[in-house]
This record gives C-alpha cells, sequence and structure tokens, in this order.
C-alpha cells in the first residue's frame, strides 16, 4: 500500500473534482501524471474506478466503495498532523509524571504550578507511588518520567541528581533540653524515635548512618508518610528523623526545633529518572527542562 499512497491522492482528487484535469490542477501535476497515476492503481486493485461521462467521471461501483475509505483515511492523516503541530505548540497533549506524595508536595508541586502557568492546554497527569513503584511504572511505559529518592542504579535508566534532602531529627517542647546540646547517635538511640517504615528509601538510608556508627535504632513508632513525623513530633510522642525541607515552617516557627546530631547525617539526594533510549513527546522534555533549569 505504501508503494501506491500518492496513487491514492490523485484518486480522491479526480472523485472529489469529477475531472482528471482539474485534478490535476488541485495536485499541481500535469494530466498525464494523473492519468499514469490511476492507470497503476487500477492495475493494482484488479478494475476501473472512473468512468467517463459527457460531464466529467463518475466513480464505479468499487470506485464508491474505496472512496468512503480513502476519504476516511486521509481526514485521519490531517487531523494526526493537526494533533501533531498542537502538541509541538504546546496546544495539547500530556505529560504523565511519577512521584511519591512528599516530593510532590515539597519539591515537584512548583514546578507544576509553572509549568500549567506556562502551558495550561496540556494536562498533568501524576501518579503517587514509592521510588521503587516509580521506577517500575516507568519500565512499562506508564509514565514519561520520575522523581525517585537517591541512590538508585538500574543500566535501563538515565539518572540525573536533581536536588539534595538534608535529614535531621526533630522534636518539640518535651525534649527541650537536647536543645543546642551536641548529641551522638548512641545517646539518641536510649530516647523514643518515631521514623518512616522500613520499606521506605530513607528509613534504608538512616539504618545504614547508624549502622556506620556501631549504633542499633529501635524506633517506637513507624509511619507512613512524614506529615505524620511530624505531627507525631509536635505532640512530644518522641524524636521524628524527618527531611530538613519537608519541615521547615515547624522549624521556622519555634514549634520544633532539629538536633544537632554528631556526626550530621550526609546529605542524599533525589533524582529525575527517564528510561534510556526513549524519547520524550515533545510536552515532556518541556516539562523535564523546566525542573532542570531551576
Amino acid at each position: 500500500m505504501e508503494h501506491h499512497l500518492d496513487g491514492y491522492r490523485v484518486f480522491l482528487a479526480i472523485a472529489k473534482t469529477g475531472s482528471f484535469s482539474r485534478a490535476a490542477e488541485a495536485l499541481y501535476i500535469t494530466q498525464p501524471a494523473v492519468s499514469h497515476s490511476m492507470k497503476q492503481l487500477e492495475e493494482k486493485l484488479g478494475g476501473p474506478l472512473f468512468f467517463r461521462t459527457s460531464r466529467g467521471v463518475k466513480l464505479t461501483v468499487e470506485g464508491e466503495v474505496l472512496l468512503r475509505y480513502v476519504d476516511q483515511a486521509f481526514s485521519l492523516l490531517t487531523e494526526a498532523e493537526r494533533k501533531l503541530t498542537e502538541m509541538h505548540q504546546m496546544l495539547g497533549g500530556v505529560v504523565h509524571i511519577g512521584a511519591n506524595d512528599t516530593l510532590c508536595k515539597h519539591i515537584l508541586l512548583p514546578y507544576l504550578e509553572r509549568f500549567h502557568k506556562q502551558y495550561p492546554d496540556v494536562k498533568l497527569h501524576i501518579t503517587n507511588r514509592t521510588s521503587h513503584e516509580t521506577i517500575k511504572l516507568l519500565k512499562e511505559g506508564k509514565i514519561d518520567f520520575g522523581i525517585i529518592n537517591l541512590p538508585a542504579e538500574d543500566p535501563q535508566l538515565t539518572i540525573r541528581p536533581w536536588k539534595p534532602l538534608h535529614d535531621i531529627f526533630i522534636a518539640g517542647a518535651s525534649f527541650g533540653h537536647l536543645k543546642d546540646q551536641p548529641v551522638s547517635a548512641a545517646e539518641l538511640a536510649a530516647y523514643p524515635i518515631i521514623m518512616l517504615e522500613k520499606d521506605s528509601s530513607m528509613r534504608s538510608y538512616i539504618d545504614r548512618y547508624f549502622h556506620s556508627q556501631q549504633v542499633r535504632l529501635v524506633p517506637e513508632f513507624e509511619l507512613g508518610s512524614m506529615d505524620l513525623l511530624i505531627q507525631f513530633a509536635k505532640t512530644g510522642l518522641g524524636i521524628s528523623c524527618v527531611t530538613a525541607q519537608f519541615a521547615e515552617d515547624e522549624l521556622s516557627s519555634g514549634e520544633l526545633f532539629a538536633l544537632q546530631l554528631e556526626p550530621p547525617i550526609p546529605p542524599r539526594h533525589i533524582g529525575i529518572v527517564t528510561l534510556k533510549d526513549v524519547p520524550l513527546s515533545f510536552a515532556a522534555r518541556t516539562m523535564l527542562d523546566l525542573c532542570l533549569q531551576q
């Protein structure tokens, strides 16, 4: 069929104009070229598609059947071209992003707002999953790129380190005697500690830190979200391990304070992951560039 696409285009022009000569004018080609193209197509399909009348040409029964499909096919191609033009002009399309709840709320949200203001016709679809699940969605082709906690290694991924995160322990007035005092990992372990659940990348990172200090940390509470960690610290139920950037309001107001852990926990990073050798849509690439430029 691909060898006869021009023939179908000529066929459609003849059917719509009712004349070989007018079809040639519409297509900016010669009438002999139109006749030759039609002859090849009719030979290919096994019979005549037009018959001549005193007023021009008319479709045969076979030609009328063919016209319904050819007209629809070219209409679909025109619509596809229009859609692609809209996407390249950021007048349509969808960007699919994966990120966990905390990263979406505290890190990604400002970029989503900025993108939406610049390109209101492009839809943003956010899937909230853990870093491990985000990578799985990426490999399944369900998202364009993901925001994950690092470190991560996978030969199928392009991993771009993006922003540093600083993990700290925070507490309220119940533990005021620890404020502005250096606290070792061993000393901290004697207090009621509140941490994320074990399946989180942050928890694994903190566990490795305490292992390096030869300290076994047994949390009093294990919770599923950063917001709960902050709320539990406010109530005085214990000392919570959180990411500093996600507790800025409580730390700035003095409602909570950060312990001076010695040595401090080394910073970790979040990253943006994409599939290697898989091109992004124009809209997804624009969103990714917006994130990386800031």
